[in-house]
């Protein structure tokens, strides 16, 4: 964001609704904001963009874009996934045939078990709920998914606004599974629940050689990404 002023130089941010009443945008001292890229930052719901005006309005002094993480997600969505969405779309869509869930210990028992406790009602209800199942494999020797499932899958993520498709992107990034983004957008279960689930053979490991402390830092910066990129597909439901 090598355009943003260093210091904060207006006294007001506010929400406004967009040209001829299509979306929202947040206006400082009554001048809407731009991406980086110079587009129009037009939002698909009053929530976002009340969440961003008011990252704007937290700033003294000094901008610190890293406290602005719904203006960093909303400026993605429209200077990257919009002009290549078909290119984001798929990227996302190939960890359906490549799935963590997928893909579980051959050993010890313990840690057999924890996954299918937690992982075997993620793909039942990828089975029932979406029309997707999927086939489970131990160790790591490619399994093929049926192509019906891998190509529902898909529809899915082909089906979101850019900026459903920013966060959905982060989601299936973050935990290594489309399951599970599609898990959190259905609300299948709670999100932070769902993080703990794509965590389970780290948490195993920490627990049998010890918690690595550096190693705990990284796994929490993604725990925050992955809760933020549920709040904002929250609030990129477009307003009815």
């Amino acid at each position: 964001m090598s355009e943003w002023k260093k210091k904060r130089f207006w006294k007001q941010a506010a929400v406004a609704e967009g040209a001829d009443g299509l979306g929202w945008q947040v206006e400082l001292d009554g001048r809407a904001l731009r991406t980086p890229a110079k587009a129009q930052l037009v939002l698909p719901s009053a929530g976002l963009a009340a969440a961003i005006a008011a990252e704007w309005e937290a700033q003294e002094g000094e901008i610190d874009p890293a406290s602005m993480p719904f203006t960093r997600s909303a400026n993605s969505a429209i200077d990257k996934i919009v002009p290549q969405f078909d290119e984001v779309a798929a990227l996302v869509a190939e960890y359906g045939g490549s799935d963590l869930l997928c893909y579980r210990a051959d050993g010890p028992e313990s840690l057999v078990q924890r996954q299918a406790d937690a992982w075997d009602p993620l793909l039942d209800w990828a089975a029932s709920g979406l029309g997707a199942p999927l086939s489970a494999t131990s160790g790591i020797m490619h399994v093929a998914q049926p192509a019906n499932s891998v190509a529902t899958l898909e529809q899915q993520i082909r089906a979101l606004t850019p900026f459903q498709l920013a966060a959905m992107h982060d989601l299936v990034a973050l935990s290594g599974s489309l399951v599970i983004g599609l898990a959190v957008m259905h609300e299948v279960l709670d999100s932070a629940d769902l993080w703990n689930r794509s965590r389970l053979d780290e948490q195993f490991q920490a627990e049998q050689w010890g918690i690595d402390e550096e190693a705990a830092e990284v796994a929490e910066r993604k725990r925050n990404d992955f809760l933020h990129a549920e709040r904002f597909l929250r609030l990129s439901t477009p307003d009815a």
